[in-house]
């Protein structure tokens, strides 16, 4: 019969530890540590000091509460950067020698996007390690047929708005994405609805359609189906708000472009 002694249960117990540490470091190795900012709950513990032990939120300056020390700025730190810091305010002002600080979150309320207008799924969406705009985007549930390629990303930069457009559609085909912007906590991305085109008059399906790029008066009439029995090419108009929000009516050409909201109208045929 086997006889465990208190001594090996000790080095079991050490063991399993260990392995169970070791796999969790390697787990956190491949993955990347978002930062703390305002409204992040966290959990603050010093090895060995049980008083010390803190429960706090990240305030709206990016400071924490932390005693024997005061405030402490930790927005825009990894929870490890964190750590050491407290580690080293507490070893400087001979409160502690050779601290151990551990930092527990939960999910960081503050490391989020939001993703408004024609995507699958709108919604706030967390922000883990680095994301890009099309990562945003695929997390969304991509951008619905009826929208736009072209994206507006909207940021505070300091005390001021910024706003950039970027076109998905040209990043794609061109295959350089130097455009794909790396997000940041509280970016907004909006994704307009496609610009449209309308048609009436002699036609088999009238009605108001996707204005693609470079869409010439022509393949406008193919979308719509082309002309029916009583349809004619000759004295193509199209209706079009000038600069100034006027309505103008214009003589249309077979490839003339179209642009947004043009109104193409096809006459009847007189013969």
């Amino acid at each position: 019969m086997l006889l465990v002694t208190n001594k090996s249960k000790l080095y079991l117990l050490m063991f399993f530890l260990l392995s169970w540490l070791c796999g969790n470091t390697v787990l956190a190795a491949g993955k990347k540590e978002s930062v703390l900012g305002p409204g992040d709950p966290i959990k603050i513990f010093v090895y060995g000091h049980p008083d010390l032990t803190t429960e706090t939120k990240v305030n709206d300056a990016g400071n924490i509460t932390f005693p024997l020390i005061g405030e402490v700025l930790v927005d825009g730190l990894t929870p490890a950067a964190a750590e050491r810091k407290l580690a080293k305010l507490l070893e400087s002002r001979d409160l502690i020698r050779n601290p151990q600080v551990n930092i527990l979150t939960s999910s960081l309320q503050s490391q989020m996007v939001s993703v408004l207008g024609n995507v699958r799924n709108q919604g706030r969406y967390p922000i883990e390690g680095k994301r890009s705009l099309t990562d945003i985007l695929t997390m969304a549930g991509g951008i619905l047929p009826e929208g736009e390629e072209v994206v507006t990303l909207i940021r505070l930069d300091g005390d001021k708005w910024t706003k950039q457009t970027v076109d998905v559609l040209d990043m794609v085909k061109s295959n350089d994405m130097a455009g794909n912007i790396l997000v940041r906590s509280d970016d907004l991305i909006y994704v307009e609805r496609a610009p449209r085109f309308y048609i009436y008059g002699e036609v088999q399906r009238a009605g108001s359609y996707r204005l693609e790029r470079n869409m010439t008066v022509t393949q406008g009439l193919s979308v719509g189906g082309g002309l029916n029995p009583k349809g004619t090419e000759r004295g193509l108009k199209i209706q079009r708000r000038d600069a100034n929000g006027n309505l103008e009516t214009l003589d249309a050409k077979p490839n003339d472009l179209i642009q947004p909201d043009d109104v193409i109208y096809v006459r009847e045929s007189l013969f």
